[in-house]
């Protein structure tokens, strides 16, 4: 199976600014109550670029398929 590149360079720089981001936070705010809402941005951050990356990997797959159905198409005429 080919190992999917994400065509989003921007995806590589938003983890680790959130990861450098956290690390941070970890010792700016040591372990307060304050982190748990930190860890829950860091979370959300990392959710929302999975998001995309599945969405990138889904369009491509049915554009793989719509471009196959197009050659079914056009041997059948």
């Amino acid at each position: 199976m080919k190992r999917f590149q994400s065509s989003d360079p921007w995806a590589s720089i938003i983890i680790s600014l959130s990861v450098g981001l956290f690390v941070v936070a970890l010792f700016v705010k040591a372990f307060a109550h304050e982190l748990l809402l930190e860890a829950g941005v860091f979370l959300v951050s990392v959710k929302l670029i999975l998001m995309a990356k599945k969405n990138a990997e889904t369009e491509y797959r049915l554009e793989q398929r719509l471009a196959n159905i197009q050659e079914m198409l056009a041997a059948k005429d």
